[in-house]
């Protein structure tokens, strides 16, 4: 079996409510509370079928990703871990999770269900001006995630793209500093895989932390990663995040284009490094002559009003990329890639999805073929 990519990690049921608030005092608000399964609200499974029913629900992690790659016409498969429980060998986030991937033609072959861990599981104050509020993460599930079982899934499926979701989030995953994640995508380089890794680690207020120029723990676990990596990209206010945590005193003035810059010379095995932005992404690249391009902005061609909801927005941007890279992967590999028309797929992702209602998050999603016209009128 051929796949053309694979997503790894961090199964997650995001249920939303205005009823939520307590997220902000954990994460502040549009910041990510990482919390523990002890600590998790006395919801019953009952509840949390009923949330699911009503339509309070979305599929989180791969959930904003993977559909939109098979909806695009691209063979996807997630391998992610979710918890036992009564809803047909599931619990309810589970069953959730696991229904709406194989409703949209998502393989789940590669599911490991853990016998004491629930499913992944995201509180998200859904605030009545659509701003984002604080999220409250409990990793349930994905904080076991077993490097060695998910390899066995890469032998039998053979992707093109093996994405992992997210660093910075599982104990198991993150183990020995990052170094066994590392280890882990260099064994997929190895065998000629594509590699790209989303880092998701907004722990507490990110503005305050950006101000005090505070060090996040969570992305030191970067520094043995990004060597490995054909492709990376992080919104703005992470890469100062970055920055400070990495102990570099970046020139706030063009401070996307220093952060790049430093970024290809301190990992240089790159393919792809990038910043995205409200209107855009900022990337470096290598040229065919393997010669350093950028740092060039791409201005996303898709803004316009209409948003409803910006949870999952850079996860459907990488979704687009990926699809693009995916259906080029011979050019990718050769550094032959058109990278304008990679970023305008992304770009053109995410402008749908963030504008799409909850209950349809995936529908204006086309095949690769239309949304490929749509990139270029």
């Amino acid at each position: 079996m051929s796949m053309d990519v694979l997503i790894l990690n961090t199964a997650v049921a995001d249920f939303r409510s205005d009823e939520f608030s307590f997220t902000e005092k954990l994460a502040g608000p549009g910041g990510l509370a990482r919390c523990k399964t002890a600590d998790m609200p006395a919801y019953t499974q009952k509840q949390y079928k009923q949330w699911a029913d009503a339509g309070m629900v979305t599929a989180g992690g791969p959930g904003n990703t993977a559909p939109l790659v098979a909806k695009a016409g691209l063979k996807v498969a997630v391998g992610v871990n979710l918890g036992k429980g009564d809803f047909d060998g599931l619990d309810a986030q589970g069953r959730f999770f696991y229904d709406m991937m194989t409703k949209y033609n998502v393989d789940m072959s590669q599911t490991f269900i853990h016998p004491n861990l629930p499913t992944g599981t995201t509180f998200i104050y859904e605030k009545v001006n659509h701003e984002r509020g604080g999220l409250a993460f409990f990793p349930n599930a994905n904080n076991d995630f077993d490097y060695e079982y998910f390899k066995k899934s890469i032998e039998k499926l053979s992707p093109n793209i093996v994405f992992y979701m997210y660093s910075g989030l599982s104990d198991r995953g993150d183990a020995n500093g990052g170094k066994d994640l590392a280890n882990f995508i260099k064994w997929c380089r190895q065998k000629g895989i594509v590699t790209i890794i989303d880092s998701h680690t907004l722990t507490g207020n990110p503005q305050k932390l950006i101000e005090e120029k505070a060090a996040v723990p969570e992305y030191k676990l970067l520094k043995p990663l990004l060597p490995e990596l054909d492709i990376f990209f992080t919104s703005y206010d992470e890469a100062r995040m970055i920055a400070n945590t990495f102990g570099e005193n970046i020139a706030q003035q063009d401070f996307i284009i220093n952060f790049l810059e430093f970024l290809s010379k301190e990992f240089s095995n790159f393919k792809i490094f990038g910043v995205t932005v409200k209107d855009g992404a900022y990337v470096i690249y290598k040229d065919a002559k393997r010669n350093i391009t950028g740092p060039k902005k791409i201005t996303s061609r898709f803004m316009g009003g209409g948003v409803k909801d910006l949870v999952g927005a850079g996860d459907s941007f990488r979704a687009g990329v990926v699809t693009y890279i995916s259906k080029n992967i011979d050019k990718f590999k050769n550094d032959k890639i058109d990278i304008e028309e990679a970023i305008q797929m992304g770009n053109l992702f995410a402008s749908l999805y963030i504008k799409a209602p909850l209950n349809d998050r995936y529908g204006s999603i086309e095949s690769y073929n239309k949304m490929l016209e749509m990139t270029n009128k």
